[in-house]
């Protein structure tokens, strides 16, 4: 699958006649980085643009023109997983705080978005809602990709917006699992401390590269490519979801607490 923008990377590189491996060199990148990038795989950070255009005395090209620069509503930190989510065919996700972005309803979102810091504007707090809900949109699809979602239980128990706002959040997520479209285990309180307790992270698998892993807290956000990291992820994922409740005992909780919010209304 390749891309304008990773053509026409490749195409500068081979005219200054650098290999993969030595255009990473100069640019302190990884040649697999490189070489995602050239195929249309992953798209360049800020960063990576800048270092990739003074590597190639390429101006500012590759900034002006990285896929992500066009102003879409969303964070700077989470643009290169945004790519990676729409072409995963296996997400795990663990939330900590607030139900993964690929689950929110329109209200529970824009009740996300609106605590933010600096507040966004009504047209901003817009936009990103709409850009949310199209990440959900790949769950259109039946069967791909595979999404397990790991609850811990303060996501249920703290109110985002009202509780009618709560009540349909909640139930949202009970259908898609009845629909068996997702997986979502609870970490409940009962259990105190487990592997995930630092942040969010987001496990995606591929059909044609390695898999990677995004972990974000406040205003930051890393995609980890690394093979010896992604692993550490993933078997901290596993450990956690080896202590969770049971698909059903998660599913019968969340009806009790949509139901506790729904007296509250």
């Amino acid at each position: 699958m390749g891309s304008t923008y990773g053509d026409w990377l490749r195409e500068q590189r081979e005219a200054a006649g650098l290999t993969q491996q030595q255009l990473a060199d100069a640019a302190v990148m990884t040649r697999s980085h490189i070489a995602h990038i050239e195929a249309g795989r992953r798209i360049p950070s800020k960063e990576d643009a800048r270092r990739l255009d003074s590597a190639l005395n390429t101006g500012n090209v590759l900034s002006s023109f990285r896929p992500g620069a066009d102003g879409r509503p969303v964070g700077s930190h989470f643009e290169a997983a945004l790519v990676f989510e729409q072409q995963a065919t296996m997400i795990r996700e663990f939330a900590l705080s607030y139900m993964p972005g690929i689950l929110q309803t329109e209200k529970y979102a824009r009740a996300v978005l609106r605590v933010g810091v600096p507040p966004l504007s009504d047209e901003e707090c817009d936009q990103a809602v709409v850009t949310r809900l199209g990440r959900a949109k790949i769950l259109a699809n039946p069967v791909a990709p595979m999404v397990w979602a790991l609850l811990d239980e303060a996501v249920l128990r703290r109110p985002i917006g009202s509780p009618h706002v709560m009540t349909e959040q909640i139930t949202h997520v009970c259908r898609l699992v009845e629909a068996d479209r997702v997986r979502v285990h609870v970490m409940p309180f009962g259990l105190g401390a487990h592997p995930l307790l630092e942040g969010m992270l987001s496990l995606m698998w591929f059909e044609d590269q390695p898999p990677v892993a995004y972990v974000e807290a406040m205003r930051t956000g890393k995609v980890h490519d690394d093979p010896a990291m992604v692993g550490q992820f993933q078997d901290a994922y596993h450990l956690a979801l080896g202590d969770a409740l049971p698909l059903k005992e998660s599913l019968a909780l969340m009806r009790a607490t949509a139901k506790d919010y729904g007296h509250h209304d």
